[in-house]
């Protein structure tokens, strides 16, 4: 577990909060516009709320040449929500999360963060993006990477908290090594500790338990609850049932297709992560 030890919000004049408080406007959980459960492609949906929220996407697609990466899905997120994400490899998980962190421009439709266009310095401000897939700079230890992003964020105290991260992460003693020569569960780790030092009220997380060992992953699972009960709003890309397990809506999307959104109660999620129809046994009921 992390130390408790404590930073202050980013903005001025608010009071001190537990070390890893990760939202800075935490807001009670909205009820949600759910969809019955189904496998085949979501239609005729109620229309949904564009009022202003943690994410909203109305309309949203993403088209490479003719090859359509993501049709046209709408979503809607309240403050708060946990949510997992699934679906198999080119799905269009990955390029839903980027449009959201504002790293993809939609071919049409629009996203937005807490009412700002996503890719804006608002949206930016309030979205801390995990990839899977996690670049650094060639030259800067973990340890530099981790006082860049919490100086650039204005993080205060940022020292203690970047310690903590990395104790939490079994990374502490590799805190001056330079990522880039990491193995693949090591940049993970040290991607994880990245997206966590900075303030944020949305988390957007792509596949983050591929290459993680154990502890690693138990780690990980700590800190995104502790995220959840800070009020931040959790969107997980990912097929890891000990997270799927603990959320209360499951998204998920199939060759480009909305074909799931609803509560993980009453659903085998075993047989959704695995692609195939939830509506037999649950065995591998969400909770």
């Amino acid at each position: 577990m992390v130390a408790t030890n404590t930073r202050r919000k980013q903005s001025a004049g608010c009071a001190e909060r537990p070390l890893l408080t990760v939202s800075r406007h935490p807001t009670p959980p909205h009820r949600r516009t759910q969809v019955d459960v189904d496998t085949k492609v979501v239609e005729d949906a109620p229309t949904i709320d564009t009022s202003p929220c943690a994410l909203l996407a109305i309309d949203v697609s993403k088209t490479y040449g003719d090859a359509p990466a993501l049709n046209p899905v709408s979503l809607r997120v309240e403050t708060g929500d946990r949510v997992a994400l699934i679906g198999h490899n080119g799905s269009g998980k990955t390029t839903f999360l980027k449009m959201s962190a504002g790293l993809l421009d939609p071919s049409s439709g629009e996203v937005s963060i807490n009412g700002n266009k996503a890719g804006s310095l608002g949206a930016r401000a309030d979205v801390s993006y995990i990839s899977d897939q996690p670049t650094f700079y060639d030259d800067l230890s973990v340890w530099e990477h981790l006082e860049y992003v919490a100086r650039l964020h204005g993080v205060d105290e940022w020292e203690q908290l970047a310690a903590d991260l990395l104790a939490h992460l079994g990374l502490y003693d590799r805190a001056d090594e330079l990522p880039n020569r990491f193995s693949r569960g090591l940049k993970q780790k040290a991607a994880i500790a990245i997206g966590f030092i900075r303030p944020f009220d949305v988390l957007l997380v792509d596949e983050p338990f591929v290459g993680l060992d154990a502890a690693g992953k138990e780690a990980l699972l700590t800190l995104l609850q502790q995220a959840s009960d800070e009020g931040a709003t959790v969107i997980v890309a990912t097929h890891e049932l000990s997270f799927v397990h603990t959320v209360k809506r499951i998204v998920a999307l199939r060759d480009g297709q909305l074909v799931h959104d609803g509560p993980a109660t009453g659903v085998n999620v075993d047989a959704l992560v695995r692609n195939e129809d939830p509506a037999g046994e649950h065995d591998g009921e969400g909770k």
